[in-house]
């Protein structure tokens, strides 16, 4: 939901801005609805449903990107074997997307693929896949718990993403914007049976400061205290030491490495690639004996 109108100062309504986000945020959600109607354009949704119930299960949405999928594939089946890993593939491009479905096959994944999507910008495309996800796959299914995940983030040791939900209703990495505050849409765990009567939104919501999932503050966050909830670490760091922090940043949430997209940068994200790829490979190469690429970073 857009700010209320109290929130709004005399400047914002000089300008009309009340009723013009208004307005706006009416339009994204009759075009999300129509959005959540459509057919997927590949995969057993019916049998990717009947996997999933009562089990718990972790949803990466893919975006152009089959190598980040192989090593993301790999390596939750290595530290994250308690989960049931789907991929819901947000590509728009064919060639792409069926480069992603052979990896999802190589590596065993249940794969299906999302609607066209309504949206170009990067964000809320993201939010409106979350929702598809949400309303067609994953209420009729009814696991016992489920996540999202960002399709560059990879465990780097064994790690149970569901363990705190024994005590509260949902966890992960927490983002605010001015009073209110979300889980980052890349790396959020729920229980279903405490979220399944709610109208959750994946969206974002821009005219209140919230990216990808805030869109949850008002059907879910708000009513509980933050303070009371066991949250998901997460430190900024260059992708290498001699580079400066917003030239190419990496992130650490807990023992899972994001990558964190594109720098605009094409040269910097090649070499941020090879830095990527060299931190996971001796993980996806040898499975004995190894420790988190995170210990001492």
């Amino acid at each position: 939901m857009p700010k209320s109108f109290s929130e709004y100062e005399l400047n914002d309504w000089l300008r009309l801005r009340p009723l013009l986000h208004h307005v706006k945020t009416a339009r994204y959600r009759i075009v999300d609805r129509l959005y959540l109607r459509l057919s997927p354009r590949a995969g057993d949704v019916p049998d990717i449903t009947r996997r999933m119930r009562g089990q718990r299960v972790l949803i990466t949405v893919a975006f152009r990107d089959p190598e980040a999928i192989a090593w993301q594939a790999q390596l939750l089946r290595r530290f994250v074997p308690q989960a049931l890993y789907f991929i819901a593939d947000n590509t728009p491009d064919d060639s792409e997307a069926a480069a992603i479905a052979a990896v999802a096959l190589k590596f065993d994944a249940p794969y299906f693929r999302l609607p066209k999507n309504p949206w170009h910008q990067s964000s809320r495309s993201h939010g409106v896949a979350l929702n598809w996800i949400w309303h067609n796959i994953v209420r009729p299914a009814e696991p016992e718990a489920f996540g999202f995940l960002d399709d560059d983030l990879f465990p780097t040791a064994a790690d149970d993403p569901f363990a705190p939900l024994q005590s509260q209703s949902f966890y992960g990495l927490v983002r605010t914007a001015g009073p209110r505050w979300f889980l980052w849409a890349g790396y959020c765990m729920f229980r279903f049976a405490d979220v399944r009567k709610k109208r959750l939104d994946f969206g974002q919501d821009w005219f209140c400061g919230l990216d990808t999932g805030g869109a949850n503050w008002e059907p879910l966050y708000r009513h509980v205290a933050r303070e009371k909830l066991q949250e998901l670490s997460g430190r900024l760091e260059p992708y290498r030491a001699d580079i400066a922090l917003s030239q190419g940043p990496i992130q650490w949430c807990g023992t899972w490495l994001h990558e964190i997209g594109s720098t605009g940068n094409r040269d910097l994200d090649e070499d941020k690639r090879r830095v990527v790829s060299a931190l996971l490979a001796p993980l996806l190469a040898n499975r004995d004996g190894l420790t988190s690429t995170a210990d001492g970073h």
